[in-house]
């Protein structure tokens, strides 16, 4: 037999890894588990079982978490964090280096139990889970070392409640305990029910690290638990899960205050354009979703191929599928495990079963808890498999055949979590890259993640960051301590003026002054009483001429930030050049003498946004790559605002600068009290060179349009900093598409201050896109 003959003829022999030293550590904690509380495990109470998926045997028994033991865990979460913010950063970093070398010494431990406990394969959990989990420690033990002097004026949130998913157990623990732990927050936790295994082990980890009592409280149990610890008294809420979870915990907390990240579900394209290299395409496509079994929420599910090559391409990857290997996760020799249990298994199967595609599967899948590779091509883009997540090993498959065509039927989703665009053409892969709607972007690669690089999602992927700087600040807020919020009623009266014809107050939608669609207006007095003038009374049809008009100006997205900034600029000169008409205007609605102090400080904030239009920009994350990862600012697209009642010129151009300079277009709702500072300016937007549906005013009720601006659908993101309390009303309505929202919670804020404009401002006004592009070999 020829050299050549045995290579094309030899298979793999088995590899197995033992799974002794894990059965041990699971036989010496008695196979029982209760909680990790204040430092200790409780007494096991009410079990449930963990399974191993591959083989359907017992691992342990877990307590099922109860309303009483939530409360302590939260109770020793609030008694430590004091303390432990109060001990440094310094000697925080000191625990977080412990932990992450007590990681990797017990490397292969973590990695056999996981791979027991999930159905991953073992080389999966050996050589990226454990290495990264790791990897996140030591990189935010730097942040809590350097927290003091490059984050002044950040403090911890406080108790952070944090609940994560299956598919990487131990992974997702580290991307959410690691930030918190640096920012001197505490951390109550829930492992997913059918992966609790390797938290449990961590806790473990923790006492051997000397981690404070309370520090950090783990509870395990069904999603009855994640109910409770997101009503509980915590002040964040990080979550990782499905889209109908993360939007269930989104109302759940509307109006309470407590900070909120989502990291939730995708339906990540994968995109081929002719020029690419097929082989290396085709090598990435296997990592991009059948990695971890396709269990993972940024898989490449949804194929997108040019039809040039589209034959070629699906022949090569069906003869690549062909030789997938499947079976037992502690086999290092196995490139597709189990799935994760039974349910979801079925879930699969049913999904395909009812698909009207064509399907092509792997070869022999063992019986139990394992799902062939499939491909599933001849879809329309409405199907439910070509718009819905699978969370399984299942990818459905589509043709284009222009650049513009690829990019829309990318965005052809709900999800905007992560995408892949493969090419080895420079110009086509940099042109396409930014125009996705997804929080991250791999240019010939996938699933590429590191503790440097900011993580996270748009649209009904979620919001929030993990990873990065822009990560860590979810963990910290602003030291100084606000102001409860007065709220300012309008002044009274019924003696009438006569009221010029020309000077009639509208709306601005689309770059016009237009009358409002209900026809009504209401009369703004001043303090003595007397008729000052009439504003119109927006209602949710003017929203919605509104928001077509910002859909509509687009194009100010893609403008240079330069042009944007040179706008901005104008409108401040025309401004200037209005101010004591602006000025006295204000001083007759509010019956202050402030109106001079606050339209040259409407001129300094439009000229300080101009400054920074061109200046806030991305940065270059620090990842172990051959290349670049950009974490790149880009607008959120349509955002909408209320404007604080107090200072109703200064309030309006506080919001409007800061949207407009990072390129978003905006539905801004005007003083409440004293609107027609904001009727005023419309005349100085449409002679600052300022495109139509790029600035939209709107006056009337903040509490009757609340409820349309937070559901609208097309609406990326609403802020308010309305004297009515609107904060609940806003955020519940955001959980309908997931938009972000900024509210104030009814609590003051300096507008003549530093606290009234900056970085808070750009960061609100921005999503963060990371683009990963390698330099090659």
């Amino acid at each position: 037999m020829s050299v050549k003959e045995i290579f094309e003829s030899m298979e793999y022999g088995p590899a197995p890894e033992s799974p002794a030293e894990a059965l041990t550590w699971l036989v010496d904690q008695g196979d029982r588990f209760g909680h990790f509380i204040d430092g200790a495990f409780t007494p096991p109470g009410e079990t449930f079982e963990s399974r191993n998926p591959a083989t359907g045997e017992v691992l342990a028994s877990l307590t099922q978490a109860t309303q009483a033991d939530v409360d302590a865990a939260v109770s020793a979460a609030r008694a430590a964090q004091g303390k432990w913010q109060r001990l440094g950063g310094p000697a925080r970093a000191r625990h977080l280096y412990a932990i992450a070398r007590l990681v990797q010494k017990h490397a292969r431990l973590f990695a056999v139990l996981e791979t027991l406990d999930n159905g991953k394969p073992i080389r999966e959990s050996r050589d990226i889970d454990v290495p990264l989990v790791a990897r996140h420690f030591y990189h935010h033990a730097g942040h809590a070392q350097l927290m003091e002097s490059e984050m002044p004026g950040r403090e911890a949130l406080g108790v952070c409640g944090q609940i994560i998913p299956w598919n990487f157990p131990l992974l997702m623990l580290a991307w959410k305990v690691a930030p918190a732990l640096a920012m001197g927050n505490t951390v109550v936790l829930k492992p997913a029910e059918w992966t609790s295994l390797t938290a449990l082990l961590f806790a473990d980890i923790c006492r051997q690290a000397g981690l404070p009592k309370g520090v950090v409280n783990i509870v395990t149990g069904d999603g009855a638990v994640g109910e409770m610890i997101t009503a509980s008294e915590v002040d964040k809420i990080a979550f990782t899960g499905s889209t109908e979870v993360g939007r269930k915990i989104r109302e759940a907390t509307a109006g309470s205050g407590k900070a909120l990240t989502l990291e939730l579900g995708g339906k990540s394209p994968y995109i081929v354009f002719e020029d690419a290299d097929l082989d290396s395409a085709v090598e990435g496509l296997v990592d991009a979703i059948w990695f971890n079994g396709g269990q993972v929420c940024c898989a490449g599910s949804r194929l997108l191929v040019q039809e040039g090559i589209a034959e070629r391409f699906h022949a090569k990857l069906k003869a690549r599928m062909e030789k997938l290997r499947i079976g037992d996760p502690l086999d290092k020799c196995i490139d597709v495990g189990a799935i994760v249990d039974p349910v979801q298994r079925d879930r699969i199967a049913a999904m395909v079963a009812g698909s009207d595609g064509e399907i092509f599967q792997s070869g022999p899948c063992p019986e139990g808890c394992f799902y062939p590779p499939t491909l599933i091509s001849g879809l329309s883009p409405a199907s439910k498999l070509m718009q819905d997540e699978i969370f399984g090993p299942v990818l459905v498959s589509a043709t284009f055949r222009t650049p513009s065509e690829a990019v829309q039927m990318a965005d052809n989703t709900r999800y905007g979590l992560a995408a892949s665009v493969w090419s080895e053409n420079i110009n086509t892969a940099l042109d396409i890259a930014p125009k996705l709607a997804a929080g991250v972007v791999w240019v010939n690669g996938s699933n590429m993640f590191d503790a440097a690089a900011p993580f996270g999602g748009l649209r009904e992927s979620g919001f929030g960051r993990e990873g990065g700087p822009e990560g860590l600040t979810a963990y910290t807020r602003d030291s100084r301590k606000p102001k409860a919020l007065k709220p300012i009623a309008p002044f009274g009266g019924d003696e009438a003026e006569p009221q010029p014809v020309d000077r009639t107050a509208k709306l601005y939608i689309g770059g016009k002054q237009a009358r409002p669609d209900g026809g009504y207006a209401r009369a703004v007095n001043d303090k003595r009483g007397k008729l000052i003038g009439q504003a119109p009374l927006a209602n949710r049809k003017d929203i919605r001429n509104a928001v077509e008009a910002a859909r509509g100006a687009a194009a100010w997205s893609s403008a240079s930030a330069h042009n944007r900034a040179q706008v901005i600029y104008y409108i401040g000169e025309n401004l200037s050049a209005r101010a004591e008409e602006f000025a006295a205007t204000i001083d007759r609605m509010t019956g202050a003498r402030t109106g001079a102090k606050e339209v040259e400080k409407s001129v300094e904030r439009l000229f300080t946004y101009a400054a920074w239009a061109d200046k806030f920009d991305g940065r270059i994350a620090n990842v172990p790559l051959r290349g670049a990862a950009l974490a790149m600012r880009a607008p959120c697209g349509v955002i909408g605002g209320f404007c604080p009642d107090a200072y109703p010129l200064l309030g309006l151009v506080s919001l409007m600068a800061p949207a407009i300079a990072m390129g978003n277009r905006a539905i801004l709702v005007a003083s409440e009290p004293f609107p027609l500072a904001a009727t005023e300016f419309y005349q100085v937007l449409e002679t600052s060179d300022v495109p139509g549906g790029v600035v939209n005013i709107l006056t009337g009720s903040h509490a009757e349009l609340a409820p349309t601006m937070a559901s609208h659908m097309d609406i990326e993101a609403v802020w308010s900093f309305s004297g009515a309390d609107l904060s609940t009303e806003i955020e519940r309505g955001a959980a309908g598409n997931l938009k972000r929202a900024w509210v104030n919670y009814a609590q003051d804020r300096d507008w003549m201050g530093a606290d009234g404009e900056g970085r808070a401002f750009l960061e609100a006004a921005t999503e963060v896109k990371t683009v990963w592009i390698p330099w090659g070999a």
